[in-house]
């Protein structure tokens, strides 16, 4: 049971973010994902791209630059 309801929650999970991904610049996400305590992996796992990708975007994010996604 308990495995049923964990597959559930993260199905859920990502049916969030793909709702919250539409319409939304993927480097705003990965600040406000990372802002709340998300790992560039979980943040890379829900928003379908790389754990470089996440850091890269990250590191711009804090130098003052825009990301390209």
């Amino acid at each position: 049971m308990d495995k049923e309801i964990n597959e559930t929650l993260k199905e859920v999970v990502m049916l969030l973010a793909v709702l919250v991904k539409k319409g939304s610049m993927q480097s705003v996400l990965i600040r406000e994902l990372s802002a709340v305590g998300f790992k560039p992996k979980r943040i890379a796992e829900l928003l379908g791209t790389t754990p470089n990708t996440v850091r890269v975007a990250l590191h711009q994010i804090k130098r003052g630059k825009k990301s390209k996604k």
